[in-house]
C-alpha cells in the first residue's frame, strides 16, 4: 500500500472544528500537524479597556463547556489584582459549582464521545439498542451536572451568580440537601463507566512518555484550584511564573497558539492530574483508582478516559462533603468590595481538560492587558506527538485499515476543546 497522506477533514464527537493531517514521504513519517480552523475571537483584545466585571462575563463565554472553569480563573486572577478576600463559604461554593462542571464535562467525555470508539459505534445513539442502560446512566450523571452549575451559578451556561467578591445569591439549606442526596444516588451510575473501561483493553499504538503539568491544591486533599503548578519533572512553580511554563508560539499551520515546557511537549487532562496526585484520591474514587492505575497511565493518552470516569465518582461524593460544610456555615456574605482599583493577577484552575491559566492587569479600574491560556492550546503538541507515535507503528506493522478512525480515537481520548484553543486526521504521502 502506498500511502503518501492520511487526512481527517473533521474530527467527530469533540468540541469544536479542527483536523489532523499527517505526512508520510516514501513510507516514513514526515510531519503531523493538528489544523485548527476556526477563527480566533480576538477575547483578549475585547477585555481591553472595560472594567473587571464585565470582562468576567465576557471571558467566561470563552466555551460553553467549561464557562465556569472560565469564570473561576478570571475571578480569581481579578480579586488577586483588586485585593480582594473572600469568605470561605464563597470558596466553598465555588468549589461546588466547579464539581458540577466536571461532572458534566467527564460525563459528556465519557459516555457519549469516548465509549462509541471502543465499542465501533459511529455515535452514542447508535450503542443505544445494546447499552442502553449505560447512556441512560451518562445521561443521567451530566443532566445533574448541568442542574448543578444552575444552581450555583444561575444559568447552565454562563452562569451570572458568581461575582467578583461573592455570588449574588446563595440557595437554600432545602435546595442543597436535595443535590446532596441526589449525587449520592448518582455514584453507581458514574461508576458504570469506570467498570466499562476497565475491562476493555486499550490500544498501545500511540504510546509515547510524557510530561505532566496540573495545580497544586491548596490542601493535602484531591483538587482543582491552587497558586502553585506541579510537573512530573518533580519542580514546582508559582501561578505568576505561568509564562515560563507554556512558553506560547505561533504555528503556521493553525490558528491557535502551542505551549511548551523547556522545548518539549507536555499534557494536561485528568490524566496529569492522576499522574500528579492521584495518591491523594479518596473514597470509591481512591479505590478505583488503585484498581485501575498502571505504568501505562504515564505513556499512554487513552487512559485519560479511565481518568476522567473515576474524577466523576470523586467529584459526585465531593458535592455531599462541600454543601455539609456550606450548610454549616448560616450566615450568607456580603460580596467584597475592591480594595484599589489597580493590580495585576494571576490565576491557575483545573478546567476539564486540563490547567486553565487567566491573566489580568488593571489600572484606573479598568483592565489593561488580558492573557488567557486554555489547556488544548496546551497539549496540541503533546497531541501530535502521539498522532504521529501512532501512524508510525500502524503503518510499520501493517494496520492501515481504519487508520483515520484509529488516529481519531487517539485525539479524542484528549478531549480536544478547539473552539476554546483560539475538523480533525489528514494522511498525506504515505
Amino acid at each position: 500500500m502506498s500511502l503518501e497522506r492520511i487526512k481527517i477533514e473533521s474530527l467527530a464527537r469533540v468540541e469544536g472544528h479542527g483536523g489532523i493531517t499527517v505526512h508520510f514521504k516514501e513510507g516514513k513519517l514526515s510531519k503531523v500537524t493538528v489544523d485548527i480552523h476556526e477563527g480566533p475571537r480576538l477575547m483578549e483584545s475585547i477585555a481591553i479597556g472595560r472594567t473587571p466585571s464585565q470582562v468576567v462575563s465576557l471571558n467566561c463565554r470563552i466555551c460553553a463547556i467549561c464557562t465556569l472553569s472560565h469564570r473561576y480563573a478570571a475571578l480569581r486572577a481579578m480579586e488577586k489584582a483588586l485585593e480582594i478576600t473572600v469568605s470561605p463559604k464563597v470558596q466553598l461554593m465555588r468549589d461546588l459549582m466547579h464539581c458540577g462542571e466536571m461532572i458534566e464535562s467527564n460525563a459528556l467525555h465519557v459516555f457519549l464521545l469516548a465509549l462509541p470508539d471502543y465499542f465501533g459505534f459511529p455515535s452514542a445513539v447508535h450503542m443505544v439498542p445494546d447499552y442502553a442502560e449505560d447512556i441512560q446512566a451518562g445521561l443521567r450523571v451530566k443532566k445533574f451536572g448541568v442542574r448543578l452549575m444552575e444552581l450555583t451559578s444561575a444559568r447552565p451556561i454562563h452562569g451570572e451568580n458568581p461575582i467578583i467578591g461573592g455570588f449574588g445569591r446563595y440557595p437554600s439549606k432545602s435546595e442543597f440537601l436535595k443535590f446532596k442526596y441526589e449525587a449520592e444516588s448518582l455514584i453507581p451510575d458514574a461508576e458504570r463507566g469506570i467498570e466499562i473501561l476497565r475491562n476493555l483493553r486499550q490500544p498501545t499504538y500511540m504510546e509515547e512518555g510524557m510530561t505532566f503539568m496540573c495545580t497544586k491544591p491548596e490542601h493535602d486533599r484531591y483538587g482543582w484550584v491552587g497558586d502553585r503548578i506541579l510537573t512530573s519533572t518533580g519542580e514546582e512553580f508559582n501561578v505568576w511564573d505561568y509564562r515560563k511554563l507554556t512558553n506560547e508560539r505561533v504555528v503556521s499551520h493553525s490558528m491557535a497558539k502551542r505551549s511548551s515546557f523547556k522545548n518539549k511537549p507536555y499534557m494536561v487532562s485528568a490524566l496529569a492530574r492522576f499522574n500528579l496526585l492521584g495518591e491523594r484520591l479518596d473514597g470509591e474514587a481512591g479505590e478505583h483508582f488503585r484498581r485501575c492505575y498502571n505504568l501505562s497511565w504515564i505513556r499512554n493518552p487513552m487512559y485519560n478516559n479511565v481518568a476522567q470516569a473515576i474524577e466523576t465518582v470523586w467529584a459526585l461524593e465531593e458535592v455531599p462533603r462541600l454543601i455539609d460544610r456550606i450548610i454549616a456555615l448560616d450566615e450568607d456574605p456580603e460580596i467584597v468590595p475592591p480594595s484599589r482599583d489597580k493590580g495585576a493577577g494571576s490565576a491557575a484552575v483545573e478546567a476539564p481538560r486540563g490547567t486553565l491559566y487567566h491573566h489580568y492587569e488593571i489600572a484606573e479600574g479598568k483592565v489593561v492587558a488580558a492573557d488567557v491560556i486554555t489547556p488544548t492550546a496546551q497539549f496540541l503538541d503533546m497531541l501530535e506527538t502521539h498522532i504521529g507515535v501512532a501512524a508510525e507503528t500502524l503503518v510499520k506493522e501493517g494496520e492501515t485499515d481504519d487508520i483515520e478512525l484509529k488516529l481519531e480515537m487517539v485525539a479524542r481520548a484528549y478531549d480536544p476543546c478547539i473552539s476554546c484553543s483560539t475538523h480533525l486526521v489528514r494522511v498525506k504521502g504515505l
